[in-house]
């Protein structure tokens, strides 16, 4: 599977003309404002855009007013108190959907940097497959050890398990593939599904947005953005305990199926290496199938080729995180908010 969605993944197209409503929500972002502007200024094309202060508790709105200063295409929206029954980002994105008007959305996360052909190559992408949304994975920037071990595994995962020339056509919800650091929709299309209200309180609001999307007769999927789009998404160990801690218990459906998941990672990427060490030749071959398939996407996504070779290391941290997700989700907070 791998091999296959190694030569058929998509890639951004070439820029053309473009227009759409480019949403940020934002929440205690004043680190990454400086950087959030100016990677959305030297964006080529006739956009939009719109950054709402979702309640910060430092100085995002103030830095937002200072460097948004002066450029028409911004504007700054002071977001609403958020309501009964919505998380954070779900509440936000709809306040921000609410006030664009433009055929086509793009959502994209604080701390995503753009290429500045990024967008427009992304629209031209969209338009171009007839498809009704695509969410082009950014490249993930992993410096520390607890990074590197767990941040490829987000591409690594879909990349080896989903046929994807197949799902962005497919009518199954359960194919669907999408990041909400970058995630472009067709407006008639969020329009039918009633805007973000179906999955206002979803944790992983970008999967379950594009199954809202599947169900509703709409397709699409994931395109490789490594070359027009990174995020470093979480810089220490603890911040990925807390993201992963948030969201993982909501990934499988339920802890049947997360149960399944662990033991797909250890039969498939702890056993084989286990097993190796005792020379067995199928734990060998296990293990360097396994390994070939991260090398191939650590080529594709722009990651670290050589950490390919602990990916047994990797599959174990993922199985704490997914243990650690169901044993704390009742006190994980995330951005000031209980999740």
């Amino acid at each position: 599977m791998t091999f296959i969605n190694f030569f058929l993944i998509r890639s951004p197209h070439t820029v053309g003309d473009q227009i759409a409503g480019v949403l940020v929500p934002l929440r205690n972002e004043a680190e990454n404002i400086k950087d959030l502007i100016a990677t959305l200024s030297q964006q080529v094309g006739d956009f939009h855009f719109y950054l709402l202060d979702d309640n910060s508790e430092d100085l995002t709105y103030e830095l937002l007013k200072q460097y948004t200063a002066g450029d028409s295409r911004f504007r700054v929206i002071k977001g609403a108190p958020l309501q009964e029954g919505w998380i954070g980002k779900t509440w936000a994105l709809q306040q921000l959907f609410d006030q664009s008007n433009e055929e086509f959305i793009v959502s994209i996360d604080a701390d995503v940097r753009l290429t500045p052909d990024a967008i427009a190559r992304s629209v031209s992408t969209l338009k171009s497959t007839s498809l009704d949304f695509i969410s082009p994975y950014p490249r993930q920037i992993a410096l520390s050890f607890g990074e590197r071990m767990i941040q490829p595994l987000l591409q690594w995962s879909w990349l080896s398990t989903v046929p994807l020339r197949v799902a962005e056509k497919s009518s199954r919800p359960s194919m669907a593939i999408a990041n909400g650091q970058f995630f472009v929709v067709r407006r008639i299309a969020l329009e039918k599904i009633g805007g973000y209200k179906t999955i206002k309180n979803a944790v992983i609001d970008d999967v379950f947005l594009a199954r809202e999307l599947i169900r509703s007769g709409f397709h699409g999927g994931v395109i490789n953005g490594a070359s027009i789009a990174q995020c470093r998404m979480y810089a220490s160990w603890s911040l990925i305990k807390s993201g992963y801690g948030k969201s993982l218990n909501k990934a499988f459906g339920s802890i049947v199926g997360a149960s399944f998941v662990v033991l797909f990672l250890f039969l498939t990427s702890i056993l084989p290496f286990l097993l190796s060490l005792f020379g067995s030749f199928y734990g060998w071959l296990g293990y360097v199938l396994i390994v070939f398939s991260r090398m191939l996407s650590a080529i594709k996504t722009q990651g670290r080729i050589v950490d390919s070779f602990l990916h047994p290391i990797s599959a174990a941290l993922l199985i704490y995180l997914i243990i650690h997700s169901f044993k704390a989700r009742s006190s994980i907070t995330w951005k000031g908010r209980t999740v």
